[in-house]
């Protein structure tokens, strides 16, 4: 059986980590390469008053089926496939559809809590985070949430304030220790020298497994 690599990039919400994984992932040979997001395990709590999922802290590590992560990203590395959840960010809760997840010889995983999670952080190989900073995190999580996820401006101010930024100090800001590259990623920076470091580490992995 083949090695598998797994990939993680960890940083806040909004920092730019799936825009990061979309350039780097680009660049790299379809065929070899499989992505798995945090964020699409959400719990699911359709049975939930609307209302009262609004008020869920989603920040927290324990919003997340984590359990069900590691078990997904275990078998993947043993070279399984996978029926990753689909989560509807508008209603806070699961689709009926799976999305198949091949494994491929290179695993990204990506995720605001991937590195502050022990069982999970001890199958990732290279560890990212993506520190990017706080006025442009909220600035683009207003566009996000506004364009794709139905919120208003007051809302996303409201729940940044109560809990975004308090999980992002308590959790995410520490799990930057457990990273072995910190990528700069602010407003019109040019991030190219990290991403072409990121590929050449990749580099003889690939065509190894080509």
């Amino acid at each position: 059986m083949k090695k598998r690599t797994v990939i993680g990039i960890a940083g806040g919400s909004g920092s730019g980590k799936s825009t990061l994984v979309g350039q780097i992932t680009e660049r790299l040979s379809p065929k070899l390469l499989t992505v798995l997001r945090h964020d699409a395990y959400y719990h699911d709590l359709s049975r939930m008053p609307v209302e009262l999922r609004r008020t869920e802290n989603w920040d927290h590590p324990d919003a997340l089926d984590n359990e069900l992560f590691r078990q997904h990203l275990e078998m993947l590395i043993l070279g399984e496939s996978v029926d990753q959840p689909t989560y509807d960010f508008k209603t806070h809760s699961r689709t009926s559809e799976v999305l198949k997840i091949e494994s491929g010889a290179v695993i990204f995983v990506e995720g605001i809590l991937l590195l502050a999670v022990p069982e999970i952080r001890r199958l990732v190989d290279v560890r990212i985070f993506v520190d990017t900073p706080p006025e442009e995190r909220i600035m683009r999580r207003m566009i996000r949430d506004t364009r794709e996820r139905g919120r208003t401006l007051e809302s996303v101010a409201h729940q940044f304030r109560s809990t975004v930024r308090p999980m992002h100090d308590e959790f995410v800001e520490p799990s930057r220790r457990h990273a072995h590259l910190i990528v700069p990623w602010d407003w019109q920076m040019d991030t190219e020298p990290a991403i072409q470091v990121i590929l050449a580490a990749l580099h003889g992995f690939c065509q190894s497994a080509e």
